[in-house]
């Protein structure tokens, strides 16, 4: 974990600066509630091992700032039949999406933008983590228990400047090469 996180990600405190960050959140959350299941798993998801860890939970939430790592997860994901709770910020702007199956996160994104907004380029005001962050976490929650209506196949776009969203539904890709095989 990286010290550049604590502005943005409050799970962490200054000394888990050295320490993985999935083993200070298992931690954490287990001190704030003792009678959650946690499994860590210390392995960066690659899209050989990706499906592997996937296939064993029920909806999976991305909240990483790798666009590889965002594809090969949508690839899994699609290929298990698994929900996928995407959120992303940067700067002052952020997004939530749900996705499943048909249109797939790779229909949005086809491929890794060589520069890509992410938050080591260009920052993010920490406040916002926190709110897409709730919202990544409302959608899995709407998913989970059959409440609402979940973003599937839409995109929240959310401007943290001007308090302001707005949702835009995404289409599928007829050429994505992860669902539509």
């Amino acid at each position: 974990m990286a010290l550049s996180n604590l502005q943005r990600q409050i799970i962490f405190a200054t000394a888990d600066a050295d320490r993985p960050k999935v083993a200070a959140s298992a931690d954490r959350l287990t001190a704030l509630n003792p009678h959650v299941a946690i499994e860590p798993f210390v392995e960066r998801l690659t899209p050989d091992n990706a499906r592997g860890v996937i296939e064993g939970f029920d909806v999976v939430l991305d909240g990483t700032d790798d666009f590889e790592t965002r594809l090969a997860v949508n690839a899994a994901c699609v290929a298990t039949g698994k929900p996928l709770v995407s959120g992303a910020l940067g700067r002052w702007n952020g997004q939530v999406g749900v996705f499943t199956g048909k249109p797939c996160y790779q229909c949005l994104v086809p491929e890794s933008p060589p520069d890509a907004e992410t938050c080591a380029r260009v920052g993010v005001v920490g406040a916002l983590a926190g709110v897409i962050g709730a919202m990544a976490a409302l959608e899995a929650i709407k998913l989970i228990t059959g409440a609402g209506h979940p973003l599937a196949g839409r995109l929240m776009l959310y401007d943290g400047l001007a308090g302001t969203s707005r949702v835009v539904k995404i289409a599928a890709d007829p050429a994505c090469p992860v669902c539509n095989r």
